[in-house]
């Protein structure tokens, strides 16, 4: 099979992870990744931040548990949290994120690296709690959250089959 579409058939979410560096040459390839992803119109309106220190990642997942009321809420505990912003006012702002962050996965997953999807952010990044731990993280005021990619080594083999289901109808 050829790599990228066993790549792609293989990568599954990651929800613990091991306490094992994510090393920088890797999570630069990974970050390099999400650049080319199609954004719209070529505008690249996105900023990719990534935090590697785990205080720092926990300090923003309780504040998020406590603005959703999720008691114990901690991100999954992810070595790296990779955070995707984008301006405001970018009209493909959020499809952009969410085709750079597949990029983020993907590119993860190649490299052994374990990701799941966090959308918590979504809607309440301009919470001052919130919005005051993004300043700190230097993520432009003018920029939204809409989603982020927990990344890490697995702790547990992710399942190699699984079960997906939709509707595929091919029209000729």
């Amino acid at each position: 099979m050829n790599a990228v579409i066993e790549n792609l058939l293989t990568r599954r979410s990651v929800r613990a992870f091991q306490n094992k560096t994510v090393s920088d040459e890797d999570l630069q390839t990974i970050l390099k990744t999400a650049l080319y992803a199609p954004s719209g119109m070529g505008k690249q309106t996105w900023k990719f931040t990534a935090v590697t220190d785990r205080a720092k990642i926990q300090k923003l997942a309780a504040a998020i548990a406590r603005e959703l009321g999720r008691e114990n809420y901690d991100m999954y505990s992810p070595q790296v949290l990779i955070i995707p912003s984008n301006e405001r006012d970018s009209i493909w702002g959020k499809e952009d994120n969410a085709c750079a962050l597949e990029n983020i996965f993907l590119a993860a997953h190649s490299l052994g690296i374990g990701s799941v999807w966090i959308n918590q952010l979504q809607g309440i990044c301009d919470v001052p709690a919130i919005r005051s731990i993004l300043d700190e993280f230097e993520i432009p005021a003018d920029h939204v959250v809409y989603g982020m990619a927990a990344i890490g080594y697995p702790a547990d083999a992710p399942a190699k089959e699984v079960s997906k289901k939709g509707t595929i109808k091919i029209i000729r």
